[in-house]
């Protein structure tokens, strides 16, 4: 991504005092949690928590058309049975819609976003075509960032390095042709605004990190670090969706389930904490979380 930023750079930060810890979570309230949800929650609390950092829960209720009334109300609520609450009022997406205006304006004025008019079928390839031959204004239109050819690198720690080349990838959308801001502006504009230092989240959203990485330095934000643990999915393969067959979690034996993603993340609890309140098992687990257990792997498949 180019050197030149859209807004000022903060402060240089002192450098022997990094900023504390701040993890989160943040849901799509389209459905009820499913155990695929559940383990990217607890391994954000645990790596929050073994930092001795603070946890948050953002609602990502941006895409109005796909809101499930109650959704949210009921995550919540499912968090907190399995000993998880945010340390901080929730964060609802849908009242933050002036901050991402006002961060693709500053995109636009700096030469980096493009109207895209194209539909998928006018596509050729991941490159969009509006990017080099812009159309009148007028009529609907996504908005996209310019990414110029120098290939994206983060640092994962679970997945390790990583590097994306943006002719692959393509231009990331900003803005949806509806008007709703799309999620890899969003979610940048508010793990910045949240203070989050530290993303945990599913390996399926490898790609995404990869946009929200050029969004971010385009924007000169700070970037957090980033740790993508493993998906599950169905035996055969698909991912955990709630759109698919995947089980919601109320229910379900609360100390059982947690044993079992605790088991995902590499961390065995003994007997006698299977039965326990979750909230103990999940204070245990924080003084055994080791991301270097999961190392590289990118999905676990669910027994049949």
């Amino acid at each position: 991504m180019r050197s030149s930023t859209a807004t000022a750079t903060t402060a240089t930060a002192d450098k022997a005092a990094p900023p504390p810890c701040r993890g989160r979570f943040a849901p799509s309230p389209n459905g009820l949690l499913h155990k695929g949800s559940l383990l990217a929650a607890v391994a954000s609390w645990l790596d929050a928590r073994a930092r001795r950092g603070s946890w948050l829960v953002r609602i990502e209720d941006l895409d109005t058309p796909r809101v499930v009334p109650g959704a949210a109300d009921a995550m919540l609520a499912t968090l907190a049975a399995f000993g998880m609450e945010s340390g901080e009022p929730v964060l609802y997406q849908s009242t933050r819609r002036q901050a991402y205006r006002e961060a693709l304006s500053a995109l636009a004025e700096a030469g980096l976003a493009y109207r895209c008019t194209c539909s998928r079928g006018e596509r050729a390839g991941p490159r969009c075509r509006c990017r080099d031959h812009p159309r009148p204004a007028g009529g609907e239109a996504a908005w996209r960032l310019k990414l110029d050819d120098t290939p994206i690198t983060f640092e994962d720690a679970i997945q390790g390095p990583q590097c994306y080349l943006p002719a692959q990838i393509g231009d990331p959308v900003l803005f949806r042709k509806d008007g709703i801001a799309a999620y890899q502006l969003a979610v940048v504009v508010d793990d910045a605004f949240q203070g989050i230092t530290d993303v945990v989240r599913g390996a399926d959203l490898l790609e995404s990190t990869a946009w929200q990485v050029a969004i971010g330095r385009a924007l000169g934000l700070a970037e957090p670090r980033w740790a993508h643990v493993p998906v599950l999915t169905e035996p055969g393969g698909a991912k955990l969706a709630k759109s698919r067959r995947s089980l919601p979690l109320e229910g379900l034996d609360a100390p059982a389930t947690l044993a079992g993603i605790l088991q995902f993340l590499g961390i065995a609890v003994p007997p006698e904490l299977k039965a326990a309140p979750v909230s103990d098992m999940l204070h245990w687990s924080v003084q055994h979380w080791r991301p270097e257990n999961i190392r590289g792997v990118r999905a676990i498949a669910l027994a049949d």
